[in-house]
């Protein structure tokens, strides 16, 4: 499958670079991506993460479908009180994984946000 990168709207992850995602002509080794913007993201661990540590993600408006959440290098789970505490919906796997899916979802358009951890 190809994707028509001009029909997708705002930030795109257009490679990898080291630990990291190349979106434009920036490279981030932990990003967050809304519709709009690509900012770059110091996470902590899988196991400490915190509603708060999406607070950027959590102040859009409207809210976003649901969040591509990119664990890093492999598929792990945050906990479950995590994912009950958003407001939306949470989508996990790794973090290269979820760099392609962004495009695939921004490609139509839909309304979601993305939190990536580095490419360990």
């Amino acid at each position: 499958m190809r994707m028509d990168r001009s029909r997708v709207e705002g930030p795109v992850v257009s490679g990898f670079s080291g630990r990291g995602f190349r979106v434009d002509d920036n490279v981030y080794e932990g990003l967050l991506l809304t519709p709009n913007r690509a900012d770059g993201w110091a996470p902590p661990a899988l196991e400490a993460l915190t509603p708060a540590d999406f607070a950027p993600l959590l102040a859009l408006d409207p809210q976003p479908e649901f969040l591509l959440l990119g664990t890093g290098p492999t598929l792990r789970r945050p906990s479950p009180a995590l994912e009950a505490a958003l407001p939306f919906g949470i989508e996990v796997m790794d973090s290269r994984a979820a760099a392609r899916a962004w495009g695939v979802l921004r490609a139509e358009l839909r309304w979601i946000v993305a939190a990536l951890y580095p490419l360990d």
